[in-house]
């Protein structure tokens, strides 16, 4: 099978989706919709010390209730359970059981933060008291980046081009964005793609507390703010979403009954070092995305937005939105308000959003926020949902470090 970028869409036909607020794509959409947050205080550890403690806790997740087997299950730590379970998700969803799909042409590419950390904390603290011998074979597998792509690609039999994208909070667009490089290359016809995050260990927590921008707020209510004027950083959370991702020719040749829209552009930039005096690239990979879809500015009816909840970050990505789109320009939404920023699975629960709200022709609310400072310039939604008649649908993420991605998706209907 031959494809190329101008010739076939990348599709999304399946959707599966694990949040704080919703532990399935619809249970989630709707409480998304309602404007009902997911997040709590932490209650797995003692968090007294700790930079956090509020989260977006996925509570209740059973694996063996994802149609995940024991065996499995304990060779695998909670981030790659969401993955599984996702997974499941949108292939039921789209309707496609992998394996009538012809050999070789099932992909996987996820993308990826902080791995395994909980199974790794585990097993160190066996080393450490208990000694090597009581280390379990897994945990050479089980914390690695990787392991997500490669128990999905073992699960569901995804022998074709399989790949992780390692880019903090940016990796979900970024997995998506390499999802169609590889079908139009040919190399497939299906690819699972997106991304899951577990990040509320005690290793984990400490690890994200290096960089300062967690809200030690201990109301869940005020914890994750972004865009407010008083904004205090963002929350971790968990889960994420799987995307089912087909070629538009082949889709159709095994008579798929929907698709939520197409994949239409994607970019992705690199800040420069700080002390450069040059600008931040958001707005770079903003104008890129476009430009490799073939639109103006003009033509995107909303953006699902990073919103860090961090002031500084906050405002440079207002300046970008602001830069491209004008001042007020464009509706800004951030349902991650509701369920934490999920690094590696931050990207992917937002284009499955957008995807969402292409389909229902509705924007979700930015929750907790209020009345967002002024200064930001931007048209944030805020009150509860808002119609409106939507085509083209942006999607951004940023990730520690510097990483920019920008995705932009389109319905497919008329």
């Amino acid at each position: 099978m031959t494809a190329s970028a101008s010739t076939t869409r990348a599709l999304i036909t399946g959707i599966g989706a694990i949040a704080a607020n919703g532990p399935g794509t619809e249970e989630w959409w709707r409480a998304t919709l309602e404007g009902r947050s997911g997040l709590s205080r932490i209650t797995g550890f003692d968090t007294t010390g700790y930079p956090a403690v509020v989260a977006g806790t996925v509570d209740g997740f059973d694996a063996a209730a994802g149609n995940i087997p024991g065996r499995l299950a304990v060779q695998t730590d909670r981030w790659t359970h969401f993955g599984l379970a996702a997974a499941e998700l949108a292939f039921a969803d789209a309707g496609l059981d992998p394996k009538e799909l012809p050999d070789y042409h099932l992909g996987v590419v996820t993308g990826s933060s902080s791995g395994g950390n909980a199974f790794g904390q585990r097993e160190i603290e066996k080393l450490w008291s208990r000694g090597p011998q009581a280390v379990g074979a897994y945990q050479s597998i089980a914390w690695f980046y990787a392991a997500t792509t490669g128990q999905l690609s073992i699960r569901n039999g995804g022998r074709g081009p399989c790949g992780v994208l390692v880019s903090e909070q940016a990796a979900g667009l970024d997995a998506l964005g390499q999802a169609r490089r590889t079908l139009a290359a040919g190399d497939a016809r299906a690819v699972l793609t997106g991304g899951t995050e577990a990040p509320l260990s005690p290793y984990a927590l400490v690890c994200q507390g290096a960089s300062g921008n967690l809200s030690a707020e201990p109301e869940p209510a005020r914890a994750y703010r972004p865009f407010a004027a008083d904004a205090t950083g963002w929350v971790p959370g968990e889960g994420g979403a799987i995307l089912l991702v087909e070629d538009e020719r082949a889709a159709a040749e095994r008579g798929a009954e929907k698709s939520y829209g197409y994949l239409a552009g994607y970019a992705a930039t690199f800040d420069p070092a700080p002390g450069t005096a040059r600008p931040p690239a958001l707005a770079r990979a903003i104008r890129q995305a476009l430009a490799d879809a073939g639109l103006q500015p003009a033509d995107v009816d909303a953006v699902f937005a990073d919103a860090a909840g961090v002031p500084e970050q906050d405002r440079a990505e207002s300046a970008a939105l602001a830069e491209v789109f004008g001042p007020h320009g464009v509706p800004v939404t951030a349902p991650k308000s509701m369920t934490g920023r999920l690094y590696a699975g931050g990207g992917s629960l937002d284009a499955a959003a957008a995807l969402l709200a292409l389909r229902d022709q509705v924007l979700p609310p930015t929750a907790g926020t209020g009345e967002p400072d002024p200064a930001h310039r931007i048209d944030l939604v805020t009150d509860g949902p808002r119609e409106a008649r939507l085509r083209t649908v942006l999607v951004l993420a940023r990730g520690t470090g510097g990483f920019n991605s920008a995705v932009v998706l389109r319905s497919t209907r008329d």
